[in-house]
Parts: structure tokens; C-alpha cells; sequence
């Protein structure tokens, strides 16, 4: 199977980042990443087209952005370092605008609690904590949701995210828009939920939950 669209990925060495790639291939679509250190995809699959640089260079951005139809962001940073998730979030849909790109897919934590959720008592003390322990994390994640549901011209989704496991593709992925329905979920599920947003129309202008 073929596909003339191609997926421009930000984060792709990452926990999840690196089973997104490989699993856009396996639907046929073509793939460009942007990364740090080329070295840390020694072994990746040779169709897959590396573009060396940063996330927070718009240059970069919009090198990597050039040609693509779907970009997909899981943009990550070590802890510790200030929160720079809604600069580099805002500069992605900034070039998206420019070059005239519509669908990005975006992922976020499950303690981010905006409008309309209805969380349970036990997912509510979670994000309270979240919000105790990483007060700037929180208030960047916030502020790159508030960003991003600015565009209404362009077909986000941004997808939050319970705790993150190293695992295989379960098949069992759990969704739901106002609540997290599970505690986990492994990274291979989570890179084969993006790739099916891709090709779908379910949660665009949605923020929805998934979890095993």
C-alpha cells in the first residue's frame, strides 16, 4: 500500500515519537522527521526521510513542514528544562498557516483540564497534583491548548494522555472526551491511535482521553 501524503514528525525520538514513524509506513504514508542527534535512529527504517535541526527553530519548522499534509507533534523535554511546549506548538501552526497545511495532531498530558470535562474524584486529585508538583508545566500545557484551539482553520486534535508505558500494540485502546478511562497505556498504541487520526474525522477540534 502507497499513500501520496506525507507526515511531517516533531518528537520523533521520543517514548511514543519512535513507534510513529514505523507505523505510518505501515499504512503506506511517507515520512519526514525532524530530530536533535540523526545518530540516535541508527538501525530506523531507511524510508524514512531524517531532517537534522530543532524544534524551537521556525527555520527548521518550516523545512520539516515543506510538502507535508499531516503533522503530528510529540514534542518532548527533559525535566527540569522551562517549559517551551506552547512556543514550539504556536510556531508549528503558524507555519502550518503559511504553507497552507490543515491537519496537525498534537498530544498533551491527562491531568490538562479544560472546559466540558467531567472528571472523576481520583482523575481530579491527579491533576491537582500535577498542578502542585509542575506549576509551569501545567501552565504551558494550558496555554499551548488555548493556542491551538485558536485555529479553527486548521483540523487539530489533541490527544491527552494518561501514563505512558513501553509496550506492544494492545488493540484496546479506550477513548472518551471528558474523562480518562484508564490509568496506561502503552507507546505503541499510542502511535498507532495518531496515525488512524490521520486518516480520520472523529476528533477534530477535539481534545480526547485514551488509555487501555
Amino acid at each position: 500500500m502507497t499513500n501520496n501524503h506525507k507526515i511531517a514528525i516533531i518528537g520523533g525520538t521520543g517514548k511514543v515519537g519512535r513507534h510513529i514513524a514505523a507505523a505510518a509506513l505501515r499504512k503506506g504514508y511517507q515520512v519526514r522527521m525532524l530530530v536533535r542527534s540523526p545518530r540516535k535512529l541508527d538501525g530506523q527504517d531507511g524510508r524514512i526521510e531524517i531532517l537534522q535541526g530543532t524544534a524551537e527553530n521556525k527555520d527548521h519548522i518550516r523545512q520539516l513542514l515543506q510538502d507535508c499534509h499531516i503533522v503530528v507533534n510529540v514534542f518532548g523535554q527533559p525535566p527540569g528544562e522551562i517549559p517551551q511546549y506552547s512556543s514550539v506548538t504556536g510556531m508549528v501552526l503558524e507555519v502550518m498557516n503559511e504553507l497552507e497545511i490543515s491537519r496537525y495532531i498534537g498530544v498533551t498530558g491527562g491531568s490538562l483540564t479544560l472546559e466540558g470535562d467531567r472528571k472523576r474524584f481520583m482523575n481530579k486529585i491527579g491533576a491537582l497534583l500535577f498542578r502542585i508538583f509542575f506549576p509551569a508545566m501545567i501552565k504551558d500545557k494550558q496555554k499551548e491548548a488555548a493556542i491551538i484551539q485558536q485555529y479553527c482553520n486548521i483540523e487539530w486534535t489533541l490527544i491527552r494522555l494518561p501514563f505512558v508505558v513501553e509496550g506492544s500494540e494492545s488493540g484496546g485502546i479506550k477513548e472518551n472526551l471528558t474523562d480518562m478511562p484508564g490509568l496506561k497505556i502503552s507507546n505503541q498504541d499510542i502511535a498507532s491511535f495518531i496515525v488512524r487520526q490521520a486518516a480520520e474525522a472523529k476528533y477534530i477540534h477535539k481534545t480526547p482521553f485514551i488509555a487501555t
